[in-house]
Parts: C-alpha cells; sequence; structure tokens
C-alpha cells in the first residue's frame, strides 16, 4: 500500500496538472472562437473573464509552494521518514485543494479570509513537517 506521504505529493502534482489542463483547454476555446488570438494571453490571464484570472492564480499558487511542500514529502520519501509526513499528509492535500476551489469560486474578502485559512493550515504543517524531518536527519540512525 501506498503511503499517505507518496499518495500527497502524487496529487499534489496531479492538482497542479489539472489547474493547468483546464486553463490551457480553456484558452483553446477562446482561440479557436476567435475571441483571442494565440499570442494574446499573459500568464495572470489579464483581460479575460474574472475566472481566468483566478484560475490562472490558483494554479501560480499551486506551482509556487510545490516546491517547498513537494520538497518537504521528499525529503520524507526518500530516506524513508514518512512516519513523520504520513499523519498529516491528506490534511495537507485537502486544504491545498480547498484552497485552489476558493479561489477559483471568488475573491470576496470572506473567500479570501477562508482561502488564507486554508493556507495557514498548510503552512503550520509545513514546518511542523520541517522541524520534525530535521531533528529526525540530525538524529543517527541505530541499527
Amino acid at each position: 500500500m501506498t503511503s499517505p506521504t507518496v499518495f500527497t505529493l502524487t496529487a499534489f502534482i496531479a492538482w497542479a496538472l489539472l489547474l493547468l489542463v483546464l486553463m490551457e483547454v480553456l484558452r483553446s476555446q477562446l482561440v479557436l472562437s476567435g475571441k483571442v488570438p494565440a499570442n494574446g494571453f499573459t500568464p495572470d490571464n489579464a483581460g479575460l473573464s474574472p475566472f481566468m484570472q483566478r484560475l490562472a492564480r490558483a494554479h501560480a499558487n499551486c506551482v509556487e509552494s510545490l516546491p517547498v511542500f513537494g520538497g518537504l514529502l521528499l525529503v520524507a520519501i526518500v530516506p524513508e521518514r514518512t512516519a513523520i509526513t504520513d499523519p498529516l499528509a491528506y490534511l495537507f492535500l485537502a486544504s491545498r485543494v480547498f484552497q485552489s476551489l476558493v479561489h477559483l469560486a471568488s475573491t470576496s474578502p470572506t473567500a479570501v479570509k477562508v482561502r488564507f485559512t486554508a493556507f495557514a493550515v498548510q503552512m503550520g504543517i509545513g514546518l511542523y513537517w520541517a522541524f520534525q524531518l530535521l531533528g529526525a536527519l540530525l538524529t543517527p540512525v541505530s541499527g
């Protein structure tokens, strides 16, 4: 059975990819319908619908945080320290996906607060993992 850590890392990558694919499908429709020239897109989807702008930002949020949180998950996987990350891995993943979904839904003040709360959960988990992993890596393995 795959550990929650391995599943979470894979799902995190898949989620970022899914957001990218959704954005590119919608961009392709805009190009094929003649509404936007193929070279008419900016990274933040400026000039497009508010949803497209939120989608670009939600994807960027995933890509920006993947090296940090994905790196921590890898640091746990490689030396087989997933016992540290496994207990909170699914909560981390759920808060990541929830943050993106709220971002896609709205940028109202309430939505931004909810989105930040989801991100704060991820940061708290990440800090916990980082300190636990550092401690474990500094402790010699007996055997």
